[in-house]
């Protein structure tokens, strides 16, 4: 998805401070196109929950919230580069402590139509990919980046009265 069509859809960015306008540095870019390309590999973000493994979702979040944790490492607390990432592995580990019981029936038994532990697995997936969705709609409409049509999925959609 094109980065006019992302910023399209987003109804208000803030800036900290009033009537002045931001241009991120190169290097700025740079970490967010960096983030951006780990994501788009990552298809416990996009992909149909009926097509996921439940065991294989939870180690691609175990290594999603590893990564932003190192991503955080580089970057200036205050920056809204931070703020995103810190709110996307907050999601993480949501989405891990819903899915970990100690009996680890939801992993086991969250690939299972019907079974109650795929409603808890796939909700917690599901609140998960929103959180992602707004954020990363966030960076890319901040940095001018566009991003692949199977991560931009989901983005949040247009909204009907602006069509």
């Amino acid at each position: 998805m094109k980065f006019t069509e992302i910023a399209n859809r987003l109804t208000g960015i803030s800036c900290p401070i009033f009537g002045i306008s931001w241009n991120p540095t190169e290097v700025d870019v740079t970490k967010a196109r960096r983030i951006l390309a780990f994501l788009e590999d990552r298809r416990v973000l996009y992909a149909p929950s009926e097509m996921e493994s439940p065991d294989h979702c939870v180690q691609s979040v175990l290594q999603i919230r590893g990564f932003l944790t190192a991503e955080l490492g580089n970057l200036d607390s205050s920056d809204e580069l931070s703020i995103s990432l810190r709110a996307m592995r907050i999601s993480c580990r949501k989405f891990l402590n819903t899915v970990s019981d100690p009996s680890n029936e939801i992993v086991r038994y969250g690939g299972h139509r019907g079974h109650w532990a795929n409603w808890v697995f796939t909700g917690a997936l599901g609140e998960m990919r929103g959180v992602f969705g707004i954020h990363l709609a966030k960076i890319a409409a901040q940095y001018g980046l566009d991003v692949e049509d199977d991560l931009a999925t989901i983005l949040p959609g247009i909204d009907d009265d602006q069509i």
